[in-house]
């Protein structure tokens, strides 16, 4: 009878942690719900309205512009200014791995021990 007794207990607490598992799901799936993240969206998108932002104005003139003006100088000028950004992205990527490669080799020369 007294192993009976143990396995009833034991289920009881194996039934009480799922409930307790069950519940905390249910509450992270109510904070997660994609309506309530929409509604959250959609008021604080009405505040500040892309619309009513003067360099969104600025740039959508300026983009105007450009499409309707016929300057061969303004068109190179545009291409160098694509080549400087495509460098300087590239000396970045270079300029992180580098580094990169410097913080694993001080890892590695403060972890490896001192001979003397």
């Amino acid at each position: 009878m007294n192993r009976l007794e143990t396995l009833e207990a034991r289920r009881r607490m194996l039934l009480q942690r799922c409930e307790e598992q069950r519940l905390e799901l249910a509450y992270r799936v109510a904070r997660i719900r994609p309506a309530a993240e929409l509604t959250a969206w959609t008021r604080r998108a009405g505040v500040r309205s892309a619309t009513n932002h003067p360099l969104a104005w600025i740039t959508g003139i300026a983009g105007l512009l450009l499409m309707f003006m016929r300057t061969r100088r303004l068109f190179a000028g545009v291409g160098w200014i694509t080549a400087i950004i495509a460098l300087a992205s590239r000396a970045t990527t270079l300029l992180r791995l580098v580094a990169q490669l410097r913080s694993i080799y001080l890892s590695l020369k403060k972890s490896s021990p001192r001979e003397r």
